[in-house]
């Protein structure tokens, strides 16, 4: 009589009933609906800087990843790479040793930003300003320049204006310090986008980074806004990413994504390869995640629009 039993046990288990099972089948809905998602861009040039001074957040993972997705969806955009360690060029797939003209020349010797942009082998309409090693050196060259906190945005302003397809997006990419550098990517910029890990100490230096933000808007770019905060490297099984993900939508409802970026294998591998997650494994996780995250920055915007016009 047991083997009945047994058998009736084995039957009514379904592997549709395993953790991974729903997690496989959830993954499968997000990408269906990425697929049916009705995209509408702007038809104007948002500018971003993505900026944490605390180091090992995903600052240059987000930039990169963001801009693939971003393309993904049908938008034209350029990276501008002001990390001198160079990460963002690396995982663009973009050659950046010493004798490549960077960012560099553009904030030390004026070059026009139009002679150092390179195309991305992942997509014509992924664009990247490289960094070199010699960037490391110009936080302290630049202290003698003249107009040396409006040296990017000159530069930008002028690339854009030159161009014969607009740009939808420029994203830039800072160190992780709030020296000339990331000072120069602030006036650049209108939008203000931070990535926070979902670990402890995610919250410390945030009040530092947005003080000099206030200075920034005080004395040298009014238009300069905290516009998206995305929250990655996130672990939905520890208690301790989902207290910190409560803890920033209660200071930041507005402005936090929600859409979250989870810790990923692939994530962590695509730079090795030269490649964004979007190019090395586009039906990942991470991927999702960053895609879905690149649809919900669009949206918001579009929706703000909408209000600020009604």
């Amino acid at each position: 009589m047991k083997q009945p039993e047994n058998a009736a046990a084995a039957a009514s288990f379904s592997f549709d009933d395993t953790p991974l099972a729903r997690e496989l089948a959830d993954l499968t809905a997000r990408r269906r609906a990425l697929e049916g998602a009705d995209i509408q861009l702007s038809g104007r040039t948002r500018v971003l800087t993505v900026s944490n001074q605390k180091g090992g957040v995903g600052k240059t993972t987000t930039t990169v990843n963001i801009a693939a997705a971003l393309v993904s969806v049908g938008a034209r955009v350029l990276v501008i790479d002001l990390d001198p360690q160079g990460n963002a060029s690396t995982a663009l797939g973009v050659p950046h040793s010493a004798d490549v003209p960077s960012v560099y020349d553009v904030l030390i010797d004026e070059f026009p930003l139009a002679d150092i942009v390179q195309t991305s082998p992942e997509s014509p309409n992924l664009l990247c300003a490289p960094s070199t090693i010699h960037l490391a050196g110009a936080e302290i060259e630049l202290v003698s320049q003249v107009a040396r906190e409006h040296r990017l945005r000159t530069a930008l302003e002028d690339y854009l204006a030159s161009l014969d397809e607009r740009l939808d997006f420029v994203i830039i990419d800072c160190p992780p310090s709030l020296g000339l550098l990331t000072i120069n990517a602030f006036v650049a910029a209108r939008e203000l986008l931070i990535p926070i890990q979902c670990e402890y100490y995610a919250l410390e230096g945030l009040s530092q980074l947005l003080g000099t933000v206030r200075m920034i808007q005080k004395h040298l770019n009014p238009q300069l806004h905290l516009s998206t905060i995305i929250l990655t490297m996130y672990d939905g099984r520890t208690r301790l990413a989902q207290q910190v993900a409560e803890e920033v939508r209660q200071h930041f409802a507005k402005e936090v994504l929600e859409t979250v970026i989870p810790r990923s294998v692939r994530v962590s591998e695509a730079p090795s390869f030269g490649q964004t997650v979007i190019a090395y494994d586009g039906q990942s996780a991470g991927a999702v995640a960053y895609r879905e995250a690149a649809v919900e920055m669009i949206k918001r915007d579009n929706a703000q629009e909408s209000e600020g016009g009604s």
